[in-house]
């Protein structure tokens, strides 16, 4: 536990920093159409295609153009990237967003891109001989997620909460920070006790056999967006029509994905992939499935924040008290206001 406690106050330290540096930048105020910034930089996912990128190929950013920087190795820290100013915008869960924003870090939410349904969730997965079969039964096992104090532990404190266990008991539950492409390896090699798998890793970890579901995000909350995109609010105020054609391109290529063929979708991921040349696996993108996004075009559904802004302040883990219309903003998505169809 020494280990997890550890984590979490560098990972507090750095919201901190990033809080901090960003409250150094000004803003000049909005600049003429001309002179707003036609180049994003964004940080990717190893093997796997983002809306942005697939906005991009589709030509739904017109002239805009994405520049990518490398790949980000969790949400909480692409949020931050964008935060201090080394990226333009970057992705995580939406409690994660609001744990930066109440820390004082001037950022906004504007358009959803992944979430949860039927067929796009995240499970958690034990091995079909584990003698793991309840909440009761995690006490002092070890869950194998990708990053702390994102969606995953939220996930797994609302399941141990929603079952009876104490905040005691909640705290000898051990989440380890596990990188996403070993996760199903560790659970085989009984490293950990639980893994947190979700899209194709988990659909490729199920196709091997031998693992279930302990419970599951969508089993939990049913339907929702879980995460959405951020920019910096000097840079929302300098450049908007720059994030307006952002937002409504990233929110055409959600419903493109949702009417179009599966197979089409997945050709298409595997044709951008091969396009930009950076020697991926594209292995996982033949599991595709939805991008899980609940609202129209990627619109932000207010309680997709307060849902997280209530848990977090529960758990004592706000720096100030904080609302979702405070983060989140639909100003910028054409699908909130008539502009697409």
């Amino acid at each position: 536990m020494t280990t997890r406690r550890s984590a979490i106050a560098a990972a507090l330290a750095g919201v901190l920093a990033v809080t901090t540096l960003a409250a150094c930048g000004g803003s000049d105020g909005p600049a003429a159409a001309g002179e707003q910034v036609k180049e994003l930089r964004y940080q990717g996912n190893v093997g796997a295609v983002s809306l942005p990128e697939l906005a991009a190929d589709l030509g739904y950013l017109g002239d805009l153009k994405l520049n990518w920087i490398g790949n980000t190795i969790s949400g909480p820290q692409d949020i931050q990237a964008a935060t201090t100013g080394d990226t333009d915008f970057g992705g995580a869960f939406n409690g994660a967003i609001v744990k930066l924003a109440s820390s004082g870090a001037p950022i906004t939410a504007v358009i959803g891109y992944y979430g949860v349904d039927d067929v796009t969730f995240n499970g958690f997965y034990v091995l079909d001989d584990s003698p793991i079969k309840t909440a009761k039964d995690l006490i002092g096992k070890k869950i194998g997620v990708n990053t702390l104090g994102a969606h995953s532990e939220a996930i797994t404190k609302t399941y141990l909460a929603k079952n009876g266990l104490t905040d005691d008991e909640i705290k000898q539950v051990e989440l380890i920070v596990v990188p996403p492409v070993n996760t199903e390896q560790s659970l085989r090699a009984k490293q950990i006790d639980v893994a947190a798998l979700g899209g194709t890793l988990r659909d490729k970890a199920l196709d091997r056999g031998g693992i279930h579901p302990l419970y599951t995000d969508y089993d939990l909350l049913g339907k929702f967006t879980a995460g959405s995109y951020i920019f910096r609010d000097d840079f929302i105020k300098k450049n908007p029509d720059t994030v307006k054609t952002f937002v409504s391109g990233v929110g055409k290529a959600i419903e493109w994905s949702r009417t179009t063929p599966r197979e089409q979708v997945i050709a298409k991921l595997q044709e951008i992939i091969k396009k930009r040349g950076r020697q991926e696996d594209d292995s996982q993108t033949k599991f595709w499935k939805s991008y899980g996004v609940a609202g129209k075009g990627g619109v932000i559904d207010e309680r997709e924040f307060t849902t997280w802004i209530e848990w977090l302040d529960r758990a004592g883990e706000l720096k100030k008290d904080i609302k979702a219309g405070d983060i989140y903003s639909n100003d910028y998505n054409s699908f909130a206001t008539g502009g697409a169809a």
